[in-house]
């Protein structure tokens, strides 16, 4: 049995979930995974430009393209923490609600937000520390849900592509950008060994923590695959799902429609 077919009996309900390339309990990966964030939140931004060369910043903005934030919509960015795409979202008019199970990382993107420079056409930004899993939104209440690079770090993933679709309208939209499995021949090997040997010293070095990006890097390769996350998306009820592979699907952007 595969990897990913364990991690869909996980979300069903079994006693351990994998935390990166260890099975604990299901309390104890959501109080790693929120040590994990807390250690590396001052120095998140600065990794990601460091990790991908600068690249991750391209990856967002083709997202938000993607999403087509809309003046006066509402939409719920989960996992949004430092508030990266939720800027980008709101500066095209969109109010957004930016929600992490972490507060740490809240913390940083709230100080950057008072450090922004609003203007009448910018939206609203309103940070609030919520579970991903279990949500407290009324049902219907976003025109779009957005997740980056955290839909892996959720305990029962299954939960919370349902609670995904439970709180946006009938027509709302979900788009989810994810580190996956590239399927380029060539790159990949070069791509393991980076992320194997250079990830980790990178996060000693940057942000004085190299067991957090030694996790960050199990937790990729436990995530199922394009096409089978894809088939979880449309079991929680979504429509016209799409995938959009970046680098052969080594990041890949996830969308579909609450009909």
């Amino acid at each position: 049995m595969s990897e990913n077919i364990n991690d869909h009996a996980n979300d069903a309900g079994s006693e351990t979930v994998s935390f990166g390339y260890e099975n604990v309990s299901p309390e104890e990966k959501t109080r790693r995974v929120g040590e994990v964030f807390t250690s590396v939140a001052k120095k998140y931004d600065i990794m990601n430009d460091a990790m991908s060369i600068g690249m991750h910043r391209g990856w967002k903005d083709r997202f938000v393209k993607r999403v087509k934030p809309q003046p006066g919509e509402s939409i719920l960015d989960m996992a949004g923490g430092t508030g990266d795409i939720a800027f980008r979202m709101a500066d095209r008019g969109a109010n957004i609600t930016v929600a992490d199970i972490n507060q740490d990382m809240l913390d940083v993107g709230a100080e950057r937000a008072m450090e922004r420079a609003e203007s009448a056409e910018t939206g609203s930004l309103v940070f609030t520390c919520q579970n991903a899993e279990e949500v407290s939104f009324a049902s219907g209440s976003f025109d779009a849900y957005t997740i980056v690079f955290g839909i892996r770090n959720v305990t029962y993933k299954v939960k919370a592509l349902a609670e995904a679709y439970r709180v946006l309208r009938p027509g709302g939209r979900f788009y989810c950008m994810e580190f996956s499995t590239t399927e380029w021949s060539g790159f990949k090997e070069v791509y393991d060994v980076y992320s194997d040997l250079l990830l980790p010293r990178m996060g000693q070095m940057i942000a004085g923590d190299a067991d957090s990006y030694r996790y960050l890097v199990e937790s990729i390769r436990k995530f199922p695959k394009m096409a089978e996350f894809e088939n979880m998306i449309r079991a929680a009820g979504f429509t016209n799902t799409k995938v959009e592979s970046i680098l052969g699907g080594a990041v890949a952007i996830h969308s579909g429609w609450k009909i």
